[in-house]
């Protein structure tokens, strides 16, 4: 069976949201056009040998509307006859791209493809997709749950609720993942992989979010992000403990990755930094809407013949700080081994970039830990989750 390699992986910077925020000004197809042609020269392939860009973005609408992929391919100047497509699975947005692209590629419908994603949401805010007075769920679904679903936010505190979780555990880990992001910059642990951006107001290197001073004690003056009359009443187990410090924040940015089959990377003289080494989607109850990122972990396991033990370093999405300590919880995973360059409440999760964003930042970090496998998994809304199992080779 042919495999998938990834022989390159770059992401821009993590852009704070408006207010304030250096790559707001930037248009989202230009900032994925950025990665694109970053990509691109970094590799030194032909792109004309590229024969497909599979992109992630969750708010396609205005400014991500209409297949952004394609306009942020030709706007980096690239081949006009390499084909691009936009895909949306929620936050796992362009981690499912990689999967397509994997696929592609192990299938032998593809030699080489390029999988990436962007969000802009300082110009394209979150839920914008959604008309006014629309209801995209159609008639079923509050048919089959007449109690109604909720926001990512409470089903946070649903789960803080059901494992456990204290407001000063979620403090206590949203601080480190600040620690360890404002520790991973300083010692220049993310330099090979960001593509700086130039803006009219000056070159953006580093991620925007990363507040090293964050403590504990400073997260326990925030007030609770998410409680409403209306949930209260719902749900009297949830003690409202989840604040914007241990959720993650808005943000701007876009990464991309380059796959190729090995035989293919020999060929052109390219060295591997991963093997795709196994693939799997779950789904489970759209209320928690967080938690199916354990089902697709175990799924991905199981398929794979790895254990857990097995594995160097998870990266588990920081939508909130509830889900990877939930995750932990569940799975008995090594928390030393978990978001070691800090995760989303810190580094920024900015929507449809995000899966790439992590694998990008993931590659570069298991040839530096010496990691033989490394897994990814991200919570999406709807109550799905990918999963992603690398092997270094």
């Amino acid at each position: 069976m042919r495999d998938a390699v990834i022989v390159e992986a770059v992401r821009t910077p993590v852009g704070k949201g408006k207010p304030g925020g250096s790559l707001a000004d930037v248009h989202p197809v230009e900032l994925l056009a950025h990665t694109l042609r970053e990509l691109v020269t970094r590799s030194g392939i032909d792109p004309e040998l590229v024969d497909d860009v599979i992109g992630g973005t969750v708010s396609q609408v205005g400014e991500q509307a209409a297949n952004l992929t394609r306009y942020a391919w030709l706007s980096a100047g690239l081949p006009e006859s390499v084909a691009a497509t936009t895909v949306d699975r929620q936050c796992g947005s362009s981690q499912q791209a990689v999967h397509f692209a994997a696929q592609g590629v192990i299938s032998g419908a593809y030699d080489i493809v390029v999988a990436c994603g962007v969000e802009s949401m300082s110009r394209v805010p979150m839920g914008s997709n959604v008309l006014p007075g629309s209801v995209p769920f159609g008639p079923g679904i509050p048919e089959r749950y007449p109690d109604g679903l909720v926001p990512q936010g409470v089903a946070a505190e649903l789960i803080a609720a059901k494992w456990g979780l204290t407001r000063e555990a979620m403090d206590a880990f949203s601080a480190e993942s600040h620690a360890k992001a404002a520790r991973a910059t300083a010692e220049g642990r993310f330099e090979a992989e960001i593509a700086p951006v130039r803006t009219p107001a000056g070159l953006v290197t580093a991620d925007e979010s990363i507040r090293p001073s964050t403590t504990p004690e400073v997260l326990a003056r925030l007030r609770p992000a998410f409680e409403r009359p209306q949930f209260t009443e719902r749900f009297p187990q949830i003690n409202w403990s989840v604040t914007a410090g241990s959720s993650s924040p808005i943000n701007d940015g876009a990464a991309a990755l380059l796959i190729m089959s090995g035989e293919t990377a020999a060929r052109l003289g390219l060295r591997p930094l991963a093997r795709l080494h196994g693939f799997a989607v779950a789904g489970a109850d759209p209320l928690m809407m967080l938690t199916a990122v354990m089902p697709a972990t175990e799924k991905l396991l199981r398929r794979t013949g790895v254990s857990l033990a097995d594995v160097g370093l998870y990266e588990v999405n920081e939508a909130f700080a509830s889900v990877p300590m939930a995750w932990l919880q569940e799975t008995g995973a090594d928390p030393a081994k978990l978001n070691v360059h800090g995760g989303a409440i810190a580094i920024g999760h900015p929507l449809g970039a995000s899966g790439a964003r992590i694998m990008t930042t993931l590659v570069h970090a298991m040839e530096r830990h010496g990691a033989r496998y490394a897994l990814q998994t991200m919570c999406e809304a709807g109550g799905l989750a990918n999963a992603t199992l690398l092997e270094r080779l």
